[in-house]
């Protein structure tokens, strides 16, 4: 068979969850023994979120291949296992940025440039790529962020409904909408969901599926209503109720045959359903888990979104491990000397978090070193690792003036430089050490120990600064050991100090590698650690 096509559209209200139901859908056909790639098509026009602040965007997820991206991204890798690049993130920005290149370049022959058809055409192009995962896939699920009626996602609109129409039946249409509940009236209501379809409608697509996000379960007369004014057959009606987790999603999409109806609309054998045992089993860990771990994320930005992958490889690991991880967030700006054993004693665990800038710095020093002292598992990822390594530079090596270059410019001992090749660039956007790396791991350590014996591991970087080698034997020699290296340019990956429970820092971001069926290994030793931590503790 050739590829096929779904596109995910959301309407009423944003922030509904496309993207757990893109990597829900990803996941039931991958089950069925289809080979998917996603993508997520954004209409704002930056190029892409690296230079967002996480309070407009949440955070931002980074590809192996070094491209900064949507956080819905780690979805879909979590979700299905996939590997996403740069091709299954695109923006507005990218659109017209490759537009305007080739007008530039004259590759248009002197023609008027507009929106429609060169725009649109872009967009096309890029929503039927079929290489990006490096092999032709079965399903390319596409993803158009936004809330239908913005202005900014109309060319989008428009290169679907040209799609639906070139490509017949091998294209599928599923409309996220939102079921208010009025409790006043006790009421739920459609409205909005039919408002929202006509719209889709007016722009000359008609949804196949519809999915209603509801706090509230609803029946099948409701289920019909909907069906009734919105054109779609009562099978294609789901609904999206609030679960206990994420990761219940698939398995209730699947109940209610949303997989087997996409087949049905595109015009496949839909067959058994898959028992898809690997995610029940994972499923039921998540039931079982008893104990509670509490955890300090110690960072700057106090909202879900902006630690998305920490949170969810936190998570992760605790369920298999038997444990429900409580994150406490704990702001770094708030930290101070009289009010830290306050705010972190009682944490089976201290998660350093990764940043820019200098907002927070001394409460992140603050927290790696209490955490030292009272030898409570710690875990430092890139910024949060480098806090570590300041931290031991003042109160360990006796320099009180040790500092970063990115926040001390002058500092006499900057344990932490500007990499070499950083030096000249001026542009913020995509300019930084990103994308995997590999790392050689130091036989004997806790790393070592954590990966299993692994002696190389290729893990996501996002940063400029490095540790400064320079210090690197006076860092050893009073206890801090440098666990890991890039074999290429020698720079320091992983610290950690050996004498204490678990205190690693990463200079890269291992929570960009955590999936469902396959936790991070360094999360999962770090969770372990908390446990036996608190169980002293208890």
């Amino acid at each position: 068979m050739g590829t096929k096509y779904i596109f995910i559209t959301g309407g009423v209200v944003s922030s509904l969850g496309k993207g757990i139901i893109s990597a829900s859908i990803g996941l039931l056909l991958q089950a069925r023994g289809y080979r998917i790639t996603i993508q997520k098509f954004d209409p704002y026009i930056n190029i892409d979120p690296g230079t967002l602040n996480p309070y407009e965007h949440g955070e931002c997820y980074v590809t192996e291949d070094g491209f900064e991206t949507d956080l819905d991204l780690g979805h879909y890798e979590r979700f299905t296992g996939i590997r996403t690049t740069r091709d299954n993130s695109v923006t507005t920005g990218r659109i017209y940025k490759t537009v305007i290149d080739r007008e530039r370049r004259g590759d248009y022959l002197g023609k008027t440039i507009q929106v429609v058809p060169h725009i649109t055409d872009e967009i096309k192009r890029r929503m039927l790529r079929t290489d990006v995962t490096g092999e032709t896939p079965d399903f390319v699920i596409t993803e158009v962020g936004g809330t239908i009626g913005d202005i900014e996602s109309a060319p989008f609109m428009e290169a679907i409904r040209q799609l639906r129409w070139q490509l017949g039946r091998d294209a599928v249409c599923v409309h996220l909408t939102y079921v208010p509940y009025l409790k006043a009236a006790e009421e739920l209501k459609t409205k909005p969901t039919q408002h929202s379809v006509k719209e889709l409608q007016g722009m000359g697509i008609q949804p196949d599926i519809i999915v209603l996000r509801t706090e509230r379960h609803l029946d099948d007369a409701m289920r019909m209503k909907v069906a009734s004014f919105c054109n779609v057959d009562l099978e294609c009606v789901v609904q999206s109720e609030d679960l206990p987790s994420i990761y219940e999603v698939p398995v209730n999409m699947q109940r209610q045959g949303l997989d087997a109806a996409i087949l049905r609309k595109i015009g496949i054998p839909v067959g058994e359903t898959p028992a898809m045992k690997p995610w029940q089993d994972f499923l039921e860990k998540q039931r079982h888990a008893r104990r509670e771990v509490h955890v300090a994320l110690v960072g700057k930005y106090d909202l879900q979104d902006a630690y998305k992958s920490i949170r969810e490889s936190l998570n992760l690991a605790g369920i298999y491990e038997g444990a429900k991880v409580k994150v406490h967030f704990v702001s770094s700006q708030a930290l101070t000397r009289d009010n830290v054993a306050g705010k972190l004693s009682g944490m089976a665990g201290i998660v350093i978090c990764p940043g820019f800038g200098q907002r927070g710095i001394p409460g992140k020093i603050l927290a790696a070193e209490y955490a030292r002292t009272q030898d409570i598992p710690c875990f430092g990822i890139c910024l949060g690792m480098q806090m570590m390594v300041i931290e031991f530079a003042r109160h360990v090596l006796g320099y009180a003036d040790a500092d970063s270059s990115e926040m001390r410019p002058d500092s006499p001992h900057n344990v932490i430089d500007l990499m070499e090749e950083q030096k000249s660039i001026t542009q913020m956007g995509g300019t930084m050490r990103l994308g995997a790396y590999a790392c050689t791991i130091r036989p004997g350590s806790h790393t070592s120990a954590a990966y299993g014996g692994q002696e190389e591991v290729r893990e996501r970087h996002r940063h400029r600064y490095e540790f400064n080698n320079a210090y690197r034997e006076e860092f050893e020699a009073k206890g801090m050991l440098c666990a890991g290296t890039n074999p290429d340019a020698a720079l320091v990956e992983i610290v950690e100090i050996p004498t204490l429970r678990w205190y690693i820092g990463t200079q890269f971001h291992p929570e960009y590698s955590s999936t469902v069926l396959h936790p991070h290994p360094l999360f999962v030793s770090f969770i372990q650690a908390c446990v036996e931590y608190g169980d002293v503790e208890a």
